[in-house]
């Protein structure tokens, strides 16, 4: 599943992210969502989540 629905994700989710710096390379990190920052329902860069120790982007790929 990809991130741009924001019904598919919940806080405890586990998740690869794209960093702002990241975005050229597409370099990906995962961890576990902490805190769902984007209010809309649909996003089509993928929702902006912070993950438990404060790493924010876009959610890529659901795991």
């Amino acid at each position: 599943m990809d991130g741009r629905k924001r019904s598919e994700i919940s806080v405890g989710s586990r998740v690869k992210i794209v960093q702002k710096h990241h975005q050229r390379s597409s370099e990906l990190t995962e961890g576990t969502v902490m805190k769902i920052l984007t209010n809309s329902a649909n996003h089509p860069h993928g929702i902006k989540v912070m993950l438990e120790g404060g790493i924010v982007g876009r959610v890529k790929e659901i795991c």
